[in-house]
């Protein structure tokens, strides 16, 4: 959302300019966050797997995108070396995410080179980001950016944003944006481009925007324009390119994630949560222990006597779904719970599958029965007492 305010600046994307005496207008939030969520907004609805930024520069958009659950690699591409890396250590994993590993595999790349470059490692993704970019193109370079992205690249989306020149009538001066901006366009001029480039090379395309004007002055469009390409036929030789076309972009940075699809990573989780689940359902077991041994075996004793049956774990709303699946039990001082109490929890499903393959991943970790059916814990330890 757009506001007018009487200050002496002003401001597009936190740039501030001194204009005494006029009208600015302040998004909230702020524009350069509008297009990026957008971009995010666009990930979650088509689940891509492969992302490019071109143009990614101080690496904001892919610091959102890398939690996105579906994305498995993620590049980012950019004329400015020193940026990239001073900027690549942002996108490093942290405790967190070696701690809680996510499904699936997730690779980073950082590349040094113009984003006119063919380059095969950009071939075969789902959705290349174009964000604020192409109006730092001269005409000759303009000229070539459809046919190395839309020709060669031909990813199955791609969005571009650009400032709608419309839009620029609203603030106090009426230069260019950026002082390295060559043009800016109007919502005619980006949709004439885009529906040629969108014709020539086989994409649907659609307009939106971001950052909505103040009251009144709807008819100038939104501050940034932004049109989404999706491949209409579908790409034939880019695999095959992929693996022998030349690599031009100089890797500046690299990095892979932690996940579920690396076994180390994953018999950890899984350890984790049962030895988690295990010491839960201990606790309540010993809980209700105590609960019992508390209670007078008669209202009329004067001296109440101690019950020593254990009980069965007082359960909760969710838990009381699976009354029906075997339940803990204790022998001696031993405290059993059976594999098929355990991977009825959702997490502990989802991630193995079925009871063979939970004791496939507790072998030799964690200690089990006899015949393999049941996890084995001592019912008391020393920080039960």
């Amino acid at each position: 959302m757009a506001e007018n305010n009487i200050e002496c600046n002003s401001v597009v994307d936190g740039n501030v300019e001194e204009v005494p005496n006029k009208k600015i207008i302040k998004f909230n939030p702020p524009l350069y966050k509008q297009r990026y969520q957008f971009v995010k907004k666009l990930v979650e609805q088509h689940q891509p797997k492969k992302v490019a930024d071109l143009g990614c520069g101080d690496v904001c958009l892919l610091m959102i995108l890398k939690y996105q659950k579906c994305i498995e690699e993620l590049v980012g591409v950019d004329i400015n070396e020193e940026r990239l890396k001073w900027n690549g250590f942002r996108l490093s994993p942290c405790m967190g995410d070696h701690l809680d590993p996510r499904e699936l595999d997730l690779v980073i790349t950082l590349y040094h080179g113009s984003v006119l470059e063919k380059d095969c490692r950009l071939l075969g993704f789902d959705l290349v980001a174009c964000i604020e970019l192409i109006e730092h193109f001269d005409s000759e370079d303009l000229a070539k950016f459809p046919e190395v992205v839309f020709g060669y690249m031909s990813p199955a989306m791609i969005v571009i944003s650009t400032p709608n020149s419309d839009f620029n009538s609203l603030f106090p001066s009426a230069v260019f944006r950026d002082s390295d901006h060559k043009f800016e366009w109007s919502r005619m001029q980006f949709q004439t481009w885009a529906l040629d480039v969108a014709n020539h090379y086989s994409y649907s395309v659609e307009f939106t925007g971001v950052g909505e004007p103040p009251a009144g002055a709807e008819d100038v469009g939104c501050c940034t324009q932004i049109g989404v390409f999706r491949k209409i036929a579908k790409a034939t030789e880019s695999a095959v390119l992929e693996h022998h076309g030349e690599h031009v972009y100089e890797v500046i940075y690299t990095t892979s994630y932690p996940s579920l699809q690396q076994m180390d990573y994953c018999r950890r989780v899984v350890t984790y949560l049962v030895y988690r689940e295990v010491n839960r359902m201990k606790r309540r077991y010993q809980v209700s222990l105590r609960q019992h041994e508390l209670e007078p075996e008669s209202a009329d004793t004067g001296n109440p006597k101690i019950h020593l049956r254990p009980s069965s774990p007082v359960l909760t709303e969710a838990d009381k779904a699976m009354e029906m699946i075997p339940q803990p039990f204790c022998i001696g001082d031993k405290f059993y719970v059976p594999l098929e109490r355990i991977i009825a929890y959702p997490r502990l499903g989802h991630i193995c599958g079925n009871v063979e393959k939970l004791r496939e991943f507790l072998a030799d970790v964690v200690e089990l029965n006899c015949d393999g059916s049941a996890v084995k814990v001592d019912l008391h330890d020393c920080g039960d007492y």
